[in-house]
């Protein structure tokens, strides 16, 4: 499961990417509706793998908490995960929340009620923000897998 949320991830953000520099490329209609298709697509692909990874952490930790529990282990372990997660949360919802954002306002600058500078510097924080996200996503996602390995370890040699 971590390497499909880090494949899902990671692909949504190369396509956040892909329609940032497409923004930049438009010179006619067609360039502007391959632009806002890919924009439209990729903010939901992206809204929806960081929401299952958000899911996914929380269902570990959980997972986690109650194997420590049960085997009366270190509650290091705990500890480790949810400091791991806590940025997950707090980037990946701004992230989140700045995808919807210039997705939404992309359309208000194509219907000129907007301007297109503000929505490009949007897209910029929306996407440092997305790189970042999926940084902290995938250290997080890693150490989850790392630490329930080493607690299946522990757990069988008892």
């Amino acid at each position: 499961m971590t390497a499909a949320l880090i494949t899902a991830t990671t692909l949504s953000v190369l396509g956040l990417t892909a329609t940032f520099v497409l923004g930049f490329t438009v010179v006619s209609r067609a360039d502007l509706v391959q632009h806002t298709t890919l924009g439209i697509f990729t903010a939901l692909i992206v809204l929806l793998s960081h929401s299952f990874a958000m899911f996914y952490l929380i269902g570990k930790g959980k997972a986690i908490r109650e194997a420590v529990s049960e085997g009366g282990l270190s509650n290091d372990f705990v500890v480790q995960v949810m400091r791991a997660r806590r940025p997950v949360f707090s980037v990946g919802t701004l992230a989140m929340l700045l995808t919807i954002t210039t997705a939404i306002l992309g359309g208000a600058v194509d219907t000129r009620t907007f301007p297109a500078l503000v929505h490009s510097v949007l897209g910029g924080l929306t996407l440092l923000t997305n790189f970042e996200t999926l940084r902290v996503e995938i250290r997080a996602l890693l150490l989850n897998t790392r630490i329930s390995s080493e607690i299946d370890r522990l757990l069988e040699t008892q």
